[in-house]
């Protein structure tokens, strides 16, 4: 039996710690092995599997995947590290890939897949989300402790987990990589956030247009709402009358500022006659 010794980084490495393996240049046929029922990525990008794919046609399986035992009799062995590989293999038509074989339990195996992909940056917002979610569900972590597992601040895991707030439409668009992280943080708690999530997509917004455009959106709408009932009723009086959107600001001490919109020359031509006639 060999060792793999602690203190070499947060990583794979160091998650199995002083667990005992067997030999490192074991080899295990492709269909004694299934994949990580914890793995929280749920997509494999067709392009860069393609590229392991020929490169394992070329040079083999260089690095070998981490594996437990399986109990669930569906197969011998579970992948907890190296799907991505397994898949490769399969696909360049190998009938056998090289593994390390471990002693893991279920929290184990969900903290070895959550760390290869945050490491690598396979995951999605919403998939990095679901599994620091199921840590927290089904192995009583709380953000805390997510927090110093991972390595990252309580503040980015607490606004991860608020993704998983937005509607399901939002949802989908950030599981098709229609939208970034950067805007779904941005649209958490918006009551119109898939009216403002298929604008992002709509307009191609970047995160920083994506702000510019809620703040703009809440002030407007902060002004509607705060308008008063009569001022509201003589715009809408106006505006019958002359046929010209009009909107009028009045402030505490009745100051304030009446604005015509006009949409061409005639209607501005209008708005003049209408003044040189009353006055």
């Amino acid at each position: 039996m060999n060792k793999i010794k602690k203190g070499l980084g947060r990583g794979l490495s160091s998650l199995i710690g002083e667990t005992k393996i067997e030999n490192n240049t074991n080899r295990l046929s492709l269909g004694d092995i299934s994949p990580n029922k914890y793995q929280p990525r749920k997509d494999f990008d067709e392009n860069n599997l393609a590229d392991l794919t020929n490169s394992i046609k070329e040079r083999g399986v260089i690095q070998p995947i981490i594996v437990r035992r399986s109990n669930d009799g569906k197969s011998k062995y579970e992948i907890i590290a190296g799907e991505r590989r397994w898949l490769a293999a399969r696909k360049a038509g190998l009938h056998e890939i090289p593994v390390v074989v471990t002693e893991a339990d279920d929290l184990k195996s969900l903290e070895f897949a959550i760390v290869e992909n945050v490491q690598r940056h396979d995951l999605n917002p919403l998939e990095e989300a679901e599994g620091y979610k199921k840590l927290i569900d089904d192995f009583s972590y709380d953000q805390e402790k997510v927090s110093k597992f991972i390595g990252k601040s309580r503040s980015y895991i607490t606004n991860s987990l608020r993704i998983l707030s937005l509607p399901s439409e939002v949802l989908k668009l950030i599981n098709e990589k229609k939208i970034s992280a950067g805007h779904a943080k941005i649209l958490v708690g918006l009551e119109n956030a898939i009216f403002i999530a298929n604008k992002i997509v709509e307009k191609k917004l970047s995160v920083r247009q994506t702000e510019s455009f809620v703040k703009i959106f809440k002030k407007t709408k902060k002004n509607i709402k705060s308008k008063d009932a009569n001022i509201k009723d003589l715009e809408n009086s106006i505006q019958e009358k002359i046929g010209i959107q009009v909107s009028i600001k009045n402030n505490k001490n009745n100051k304030g500022v009446i604005s015509f919109l006009y949409h061409d020359i005639d209607q501005l031509n209008k708005i003049i006659d209408i003044i040189k006639a009353n006055y």
